[in-house]
């Protein structure tokens, strides 16, 4: 997995060349990452990303990589909306890093801070200045901040992972997707930590990963696999919705509107009815409060869920 997978023309800042450019923040602009059905994630990350994504781990070159799965096949990226939303609460840093980017110098000590030229809000007139008086600005310092963060817990994500290696805790995942209707395919090419493994570390090994912190990180990784099955149901939603799309668009605005309007019109005469109501009991109540004291029903249960007996009255005598 490259790390400039999604960046079509990368260009190294230079504080002369683009003194006079600005950065416009674009909502709704994920669009760029559409084709993307997985992106590198930091062993920090694990925590929330685990909440929404399957994190597993892949093959990347030479090296392997945790990621969080976006999507079940080739440039499938089940996470963007139809408006080129994020459809999740938590988005990868790999992700929001986007437009800039580190990458490798011709000084293997040194990177440079890159951007990709094609995002739409790169430009010489909206926005906030790349540069001040030849400086970086505080737009730009706060993403350099961010891109130095995002590598240094990078770099410990890759010790992370060949702790992993060297204890011998990554193993073939491979899972067989069912869709609903009949389809099947099979996901190759992933690891996961053997959980059996892990049990029989020794007891030192076990400490190392716990005192680091990475323990967590691994059972983290552990609980998200049930996400893909959430993967599959959000596969499942859109083939609904891709199908729905033909007919709708094929309605007259006019016929869209007219039904928009009675759906109000229904709504507002139900919530009309339920004000009335509410008034006319109330009232009720007011005027004559034993008899709705007497004809209030008996609960079934009682708060700790033992049945509530009505107690017999007493004769008077």
């Amino acid at each position: 997995m490259a790390s400039l997978l999604f960046y079509d023309k990368p260009v190294a800042l230079n504080k002369t060349a683009h003194k006079n450019k600005k950065i416009r923040p674009e909502a709704n602009s994920f669009g760029f990452a559409s084709n993307t059905n997985s992106v590198i994630l930091a062993g920090v990350e694990f925590t929330e990303a685990a909440k929404e994504y399957p994190v597993v781990f892949a093959q990347s070159g030479e090296s392997i990589v945790p990621v969080a799965l976006l999507g079940l096949r080739n440039e499938e990226n089940l996470f963007i909306n139809s408006s080129g939303g994020w459809a999740a609460r938590y988005i990868p840093a790999f992700i929001r890093r986007y437009p800039f980017v580190l990458a490798n110098s011709e000084d293997p000590a040194t990177r440079m801070v890159c951007i990709d030229e094609s995002y739409a809000g790169f430009n010489n007139k909206e926005g906030e200045p790349l540069f001040v008086d030849g400086e970086p600005s505080k737009v730009l310092r706060h993403a350099l901040d961010f891109l130095e963060e995002y590598q240094r817990q990078y770099m410990r994500t890759e010790k992370f992972v060949d702790r992993l290696r060297d204890n011998d805790l990554l193993t073939t995942l491979n899972a067989k997707i069912h869709m609903v209707d009949g389809q099947e395919f099979t996901l190759t090419g992933l690891l996961a930590v053997d959980e059996k493994r892990l049990l029989q570390l020794s007891d030192e090994q076990a400490l190392e990963l716990f005192k680091s912190g990475e323990l967590a990180w691994v059972y983290c990784h552990l609980m998200s696999l049930g996400n893909i099955s959430s993967l599959v149901n959000r596969m499942a939603k859109n083939a609904v919705a891709d199908k729905a799309v033909p007919a709708v668009q094929g309605k007259k605005a006019g016929e869209l509107l007219a039904i928009k309007k009675a759906a109000v019109k229904e709504a507002a005469i139900k919530e009309a009815a339920i004000k009335k109501a509410a008034i006319m009991k109330a009232a009720a109540k007011k005027a004559n409060p034993k008899k709705e004291a007497a004809e209030r029903p008996v609960p079934e249960k009682s708060v700790i869920g033992e049945p509530v007996r009505p107690q017999a009255r007493k004769k008077r005598k």
